[in-house]
């Protein structure tokens, strides 16, 4: 494996690699890591769209121990934002439970949607229950790995969509910590302008501590999270260079292809970035 950048190694979403027995299923993410010459992977520990918990993980040892970033994503069913008391308690429970399940396999962080309330809803309540999930977290040592909340691309009672909702949003869990993913395709659908995005985001919360650097199949502020490959979008693929380079941070690719196809990206961003 080439030998990654301090500032921003370059991961690749992958699958679980385990099969229905929780066993590796041919050599598990980090051999699909080494398939794509990848700095780091990032990976879901259990169903995205359900709400199961997390299994120990028979290569737990190796990701702890390896040279490997690992990122974990939280599925995306959680909502600790919503007033809705089925949801939101779940949420915070198996928020935790993923967080814990991340710190045992050495993930620098763990990626989760911001969530939102219901239309009849006021966005602030919403707000203040995610300062409550971490204030409740806190008082139990906090998380056990770094929590990155990531932009979203659609929805008017969105916790993380556009950015005054995110300085809202951070002046309540600001204080607590919280990171923030920055999600190309998804600011590109929100309407933001990619040229400045990463400063404009800075400029509320602070930091920027990981980038999803994805094309998008759909044209500026369609509200439409679809990802593409970087170069065959309908963002100019220098535009996702800069804020790469720009981010100066880990970078993560969420881009439909196969490994040959990531291998290939890697290596464009590598010499983009050298």
């Amino acid at each position: 494996m080439a030998t990654p950048s301090v500032r921003h190694p370059i991961g690749v979403h992958v699958g679980p690699g385990l099969t229905e027995d929780n066993e590796l299923d041919d050599g598990g993410p980090l051999a699909r890591a080494a398939e794509m010459d990848a700095d780091g992977v990032q990976v879901f520990l259990a169903d995205p769209q359900g709400w199961t918990a997390p299994k120990p993980r028979p290569d737990a040892e190796d990701l702890l121990t390896g040279e490997v970033m690992v990122v974990v994503h939280a599925p995306y069913v959680l909502n600790v934002a919503t007033t809705n008391n089925r949801i939101r308690i779940p949420s915070r429970k198996l928020l935790d439970r993923h967080a814990r399940a991340a710190g045992a396999i050495g993930a620098v962080g763990m990626v989760v949607h911001g969530g939102h309330v219901l239309a009849k809803d006021d966005p602030g309540v919403g707000v203040d229950n995610w300062r409550k999930t971490f204030a409740r977290q806190a008082d139990d040592g906090g998380f056990t790995v770094p929590l990155l909340i990531e932009n979203t691309a659609g929805g008017g009672n969105a916790m993380a969509r556009d950015l005054d909702a995110i300085a809202r949003l951070w002046e309540a869990v600001g204080e607590f910590g919280a990171g923030f993913v920055l999600d190309t395709c998804h600011a590109w659908a929100a309407g933001w302008d990619l040229a400045t995005a990463v400063d404009d985001v800075r400029a509320v919360t602070g930091r920027v501590d990981l980038v999803h650097l994805n094309n998008s199949r759909d044209p500026h502020g369609s509200s439409r999270d679809r990802h593409a490959p970087l170069g065959e979008g309908e963002i100019p693929a220098e535009l996702l260079v800069e804020v790469a380079r720009v981010a100066d941070c880990p970078i993560v690719l969420e881009t439909p292809g196969d490994a040959a196809s990531h291998a290939e990206e890697i290596t464009l961003l590598r010499e983009a970035l050298a």
